[in-house]
């Protein structure tokens, strides 16, 4: 009976420690960074678990550190870990219009390993923790003209199953992943690819792109309709698929899309203007401002703001302070891996969205 009793005790001991250490297990701060050597300095890098330099390409199907400059920034960052022991720093593969070779080259065997021992060599060189890649899109149209095929999903599976058995297990190896859903159903074998990969960073941004002839909200938490694409539904769609919560991060925009020949009608929301460059979000301050002619929107269905100049007929969506601490919220809610953004260098270096994302981050 004793016995018994005991077994009972260090069994619910082990189940309290570990419901505890899930409950406090903090998400983690993920930016992609494109700047230099020197430029990091500003940032409060010790608010970070991660940085993913971006970008590296392929040269000849292998990974390329394409300058000297790039070689020396990389240095850096992984020089930043000693004063920051919970940083990571990763290679970024590729990024929008970034990875053209990418169908070709990973559609056979002897390219795809190619590629992973060439990791290998440059993980090693640079003393780097892992890659990401951000090949947009297998299997679907990403920048057009590129060349984008049926095969590229298997060979995307094929492609991470010998980065995995290359690289080991000590290496991370994380995927940047469309948050619209053709590119959910069609790029990407969840089942397979989960397994062997550290995290999915989805891309809950640009899902009102470019290319779009119609406004709307660009990286909402939640969609106002069932047809709208958001984070929550691809976060919805991919808990569905078996993909475990600690493994999805979903992103933030430290940008916006701006869109001008916009009507005054539901403040611009919803309607057709053409799309024209943003702003960061280092700038919002000087630019939205109502001597300018914006005004302010927040949409609590969406949890997501945007804004809508009448005098210039122009309308602007991204995230704000507001809005990336809601999804840091939903991310802390939902147990997920943490939040991602691009990137670091529209940020204000202080009291900015980082900030906000850190301040949720330890609530």
């Amino acid at each position: 009976m004793k016995q018994i009793n005991l077994f009972v005790i260090l069994f619910f001991s082990v189940l309290t420690s570990s419901t505890f250490a899930q409950k406090n297990k903090k998400i983690d701060i993920i930016a992609y960074y494109t700047g230099d050597a020197n430029l990091i300095d500003q940032y409060e890098v010790n608010k970070l678990n991660q940085i993913i330099f971006s970008f590296c390409h392929l040269k000849d199907g292998k990974l390329s550190v394409d300058s000297s400059k790039d070689s020396v920034t990389i240095k850096k960052l992984v020089s930043l870990k000693a004063k920051n022991p919970q940083l990571k720093v990763v290679l970024s593969l590729g990024g929008w219009g970034g990875c053209e070779p990418c169908s070709s080259a990973f559609s056979t065997a002897e390219g795809r390993l190619t590629f992973a021992k060439s990791v290998k060599e440059v993980s090693d060189y640079f003393k780097v923790d892992g890659l990401d890649l951000d090949w947009e899109y297998p299997a679907i149209e990403g920048l057009p003209g590129h060349l984008y095929q049926a095969v590229d999903k298997p060979n995307f599976t094929e492609l991470v199953k010998i980065l995995r058995s290359t690289l080991g297990k000590k290496y991370e190896l994380s995927f940047a992943a469309g948050g619209f859903q053709k590119y959910l159903d069609e790029s990407i074998d969840w089942k397979a690819i989960t397994p062997l990969v550290n995290r999915i960073n989805i891309m809950s941004y640009d899902l009102v792109n470019g290319y779009s002839q119609v406004t709307g909200h660009h990286t909402p938490l939640y969609g106002t309709n069932p047809n709208e694409e958001s984070t929550d539904r691809a976060v919805t769609y991919l808990l569905k698929q078996g993909v475990p919560a600690e493994k999805l991060v979903i992103g933030g925009a430290f940008y916006t899309r701006t869109w001008i020949n916009v009507e005054n009608i539901n403040n611009g929301l919803y309607q057709a203007g053409k799309h024209v460059e943003g702003v960061n979000f280092k700038d919002y301050a000087k630019t939205y401002t109502e001597a300018n002619g914006w005004k302010y929107f927040w949409d609590k269905k969406a949890q997501a703001p945007y804004w809508y100049n009448a005098k210039t007929k122009t309308f602007a969506t991204s995230d704000d302070i507001k809005s990336i601490k809601a999804k840091t919220e939903y991310a802390k809610s939902k147990k997920l891996g943490g939040i991602m953004f691009w990137e670091l260098t529209l940020d204000s270096p202080k009291d900015g969205m980082v900030n906000a994302i850190y301040e949720v981050k330890n609530k």
